[in-house]
């Protein structure tokens, strides 16, 4: 075997003979990094070849689907994320920071999987000892749940042939390696030499395999980003390690909807799914207090309903701060400009702080209204309606736009018991001939929408 330095980018996995600050393929910067190739007596492409059945193009009338079988896996929040169930032969991918539960999720799932076969879990990480302490606590006791401590691909390998299971849980990707490459676990070239075997390894046996992936600090799965190119399913798992709630949320999804979320809720016998999250991010909310609102943003399919608080105060320094919490910074920027200039107010001078409650993060822009009515508020000292949900996206020029799915966010309003919700008029048309017991409030700009509010 012959040894050499090559260099392969973080991002795309592009290798390259020398360091270069820009990546020439994918134009990252800073993301080479030198590892150790190594030219392959027998390379896993052959081996894989070697065993791979042989097949002959045909057209979509002859290809049948009845073997790509989805089955439950015994938890309703999971099911929904993943398009309606687990898919036969699907590569999944679970990121998250450390300590916010996957472990704990994926261990669940050995006890509530809807499938007569065996699981087998792999783990890189703990001992057998250690998972069966964790199996207890969590009260998992599934006869068909088989657990093997190992990291090396071969013989994990060895035993999914053996033991033949229906889904494989790999903790992590991270701590795998393969004897065919040189370099160490966790670096670019075993995640994707690893990632590739257990892939054909899905995809010929139709066994589901869940895998672990460790997170950076900027929040990315760690490893290259061929990574989530080459599986099926991205599920990042998201919270705050001082809340209870847990969001997971797919981003990728080949055989279902993308940025679906499930909720749930950390306790001490572990994961419990929150089946109306809405409920349970307005439960304990303040009444008769300035500088908090309700609003309605879509997460997939699903409408939720969150508070939105915002604190203002005259600054002590000459820079006004700025600091948000489950928004955007840059939404929260222009939301406090659009007040300044279209409706007047003086925030130049006053630090501005906007959280939304129960660690959930929103990115829609239909929740600028109610993050601005917050904001404004916060700001004059005065109490928006209880019963009253703000529902519209803010442009440049303080006008309200139209949202997506309004008659479905209503209904989930209206389930939740409010009298009133704020749209915008441009809506208007497309709500004609909706029935339903919320008033519904149209408004053109912010302006306007605060003038109603303090009649």
């Amino acid at each position: 075997m012959k040894n050499k330095l090559m260099f392969f980018c973080t991002e795309c996995g592009n290798e390259s003979s020398k360091w270069y600050g820009k990546c020439p393929a994918c134009g990252a910067w800073n993301s080479l990094v030198e590892e150790e190739s190594v030219t392959r007596a027998s390379s896993n492409t052959n081996k894989l070849a070697a065993n791979s059945s042989t097949s002959s193009p045909e057209t979509l009338e002859q290809i049948s689907t009845e073997s790509e079988l989805r089955f439950s896996c015994g938890i309703s929040e999971f099911d929904r994320v993943l398009g309606g169930g687990i898919v036969a032969g699907s590569l999944i991918l679970v990121g998250g920071d450390p300590g916010i539960g996957k472990s704990t999720l994926l261990l669940q799932i050995c006890q509530t999987i809807k499938n007569d076969g065996r699981i087998l879990y792999v783990s890189g990480e703990e001992s057998q000892r250690q998972l069966k302490m964790r199996a207890d606590r969590l009260g998992v006791t599934n006869n068909n749940l088989y657990i093997v401590s190992q990291v090396n691909t071969e013989h994990i390998v060895k035993n999914i042939d053996e033991l033949k299971p229906q889904v494989v849980i790999v903790d992590s990707i991270q701590t795998m390696y393969s004897p065919s490459v040189t370099s160490a676990p966790g670096s670019v070239s075993q995640v994707r030499d690893v990632t590739m075997t257990l892939m054909r390894k899905a995809k010929e046996n139709g066994i589901s395999i869940f895998v672990v992936g460790h997170v950076t600090k900027d929040g990315g799965i760690a490893g290259p980003k061929v990574l989530e190119h080459m599986v099926d399913c991205v599920l990042y798992f998201e919270g705050e390690r001082h809340q209870n709630y847990r969001v997971l949320r797919g981003v990728k999804n080949r055989f279902g909807s993308t940025n679906e979320i499930g909720v749930f809720e950390m306790c001490e016998s572990g994961l419990r799914e929150v089946l109306n999250p809405s409920i349970a991010l307005l439960e304990g909310r303040p009444t008769e207090v300035a500088g908090t609102s309700v609003i309605c943003a879509l997460e997939g399919s699903r409408p939720l309903l969150a508070e939105v608080q915002a604190l203002l105060s005259t600054t002590v320094y000459g820079m006004p701060r700025r600091s948000s919490n489950g928004i955007d910074y840059n939404r929260i920027a222009m939301l406090i400009a659009v007040l300044e200039k279209r409706v007047g107010m003086n925030l130049s001078n006053q630090d501005a702080y906007v959280n939304v409650v129960g660690g959930i993060k929103i990115d829609e822009p239909a929740a600028d209204l109610g993050v601005a009515m917050a904001i404004a508020s916060g700001f004059r000292s005065f109490t928006l309606p209880e019963d009253m949900v703000f529902i519209g996206e803010v442009g440049l020029t303080g006008e309200i736009r139209a949202v997506n799915r309004l008659m479905q966010r209503i209904s989930e309003i209206e389930k939740l018991g409010f009298k009133q919700c704020m749209v915008p008029y441009s809506n208007k048309n497309s709500l004609a001939g909706f029935k339903t017991n919320v008033e519904l409030i149209y408004v053109k700009s912010v302006a306007q929408a605060l003038a109603l509010v303090r009649e």
